[in-house]
């Protein structure tokens, strides 16, 4: 890795290390919301949108260039890793990301297959490689995937779910075969994870956007050992953020499965969540809605947030969750702004 890189104010975060103003960086800011998002997808299925590499890096640089954010954020989905396994992934208009053959029996884990990403997903280094390329020396390019659950949890329902019901009719009903499927997602997960940092990506985030819908206990008895064994297998190398979303109550839990960078969203309260699981960087975490609000509204939430972090080293300013299609970008520009501006004023 370059000096430059190096010392970026993102990576320097990420380490707990002091910075001039606090980096920023948000989910999903190559999005819906951005009309120079549309021009590049123009009739672009989803599916190919993410495989085509070209078309994947230049929202992905587009998106850190108009906002003026400190990293980009690879675009890609987290659910074309399960394709290779023989999942039939589309992603329908109206209904989002949609599996025909979800995993319901144990004749479906059986057949899973684990292949290594290099191999099967190539479009992701050469997407990579073709960011790299294209952004500013000191700006990093962070990876990233979906968490062992959260793959799990697509996988067997098929689609978006309310209440999880077939996750959790095979979680607490057959143990014996939710803890196969967990140990080959864990596997694939750990190699497609390897593949991009080999790739060149200086920072992974792992998403477990979907492990909201658990207690404490599902969450150690089910979840946490994969979480932990996918983020040993791959720690050390760049900084790993860890970000789960739904339940204040696991962040403790989820900061010991590991990760260099604890994600929060907006349910819990950053700093009292710092203090208490004594993690040395976090990231987080406006209420992505408040981005759909005034010009004010904005300012005033990210000043809050701001000030009750008080300059502490190891801040990374984010959202809670991604930007949504119906935010207006100058409120994205306007935070971006405010952020570097208001938190470089108060360290002087």
């Amino acid at each position: 890795m370059s000096q430059q890189l190096n010392n970026s104010v993102f990576l320097k975060a990420c380490r707990g290390e002091k910075t001039p103003y606090t980096p920023i960086w948000l989910n999903r800011q190559a999005g819906r919301y951005m009309p120079e998002y549309h021009q590049v997808k123009a009739g672009t299925e989803s599916l190919d949108f993410f495989k085509t590499p070209h078309l994947a890096a230049q929202v992905t640089c587009d998106a850190q260039r108009i906002l003026g954010v400190d990293a980009a954020i690879l675009f890609a989905d987290l659910l074309p890793i399960l394709e290779p396994m023989g999942l039939k992934l589309d992603y329908l208009p109206g209904v989002g990301p949609k599996i025909d053959n979800p995993v319901r029996s144990h004749k479906d884990i059986d057949d899973i297959k684990i292949s290594a990403s290099e191999l099967t997903m190539p479009y992701i280094a050469e997407a990579i490689q073709l960011i790299r390329s294209e952004l500013p020396a000191d700006i990093p390019l962070i990876g990233f995937g979906g968490a062992p659950f959260t793959l799990a949890s697509y996988a067997i329902e098929g689609q978006g779910s309310r209440n999880y019901v077939h996750v959790k009719q095979l979680m607490y009903g057959d143990s014996g075969a939710w803890h196969e499927l967990m140990g080959k997602i864990t596997d694939a997960a750990i190699d497609y994870l390897d593949y991009q940092i080999r790739s060149g990506v200086q920072a992974i985030q792992i998403f477990d956007s979907w492990v909201g819908c658990l207690g404490v206990a599902e969450y150690l008895c089910y979840v946490q050992p994969y979480s932990q064994r996918l983020i040993q297998a791959i720690s050390g190398r760049v900084p790993i953020i860890h970000f789960g979303t739904g339940n204040p109550a696991l962040a403790g839990e989820m900061a010991k499965a590991g990760g260099d960078v604890l994600a929060l969203d907006w349910r819990c309260d950053l700093v009292e969540t710092w203090n208490a699981t004594e993690v040395r960087a976090v990231q987080g975490n406006m209420d992505p809605i408040v981005l759909c609000s005034t010009p004010e509204a904005v300012t005033s939430q990210a000043r809050l947030l701001l000030d009750d972090v008080a300059g502490r080293p190891g801040h990374i300013f984010n959202l809670g969750h991604g930007i949504i299609p119906e935010t207006p970008v100058d409120n994205v520009k306007g935070l971006v702004d405010f952020v570097h501006e208001y938190s470089a004023a108060t360290r002087s």
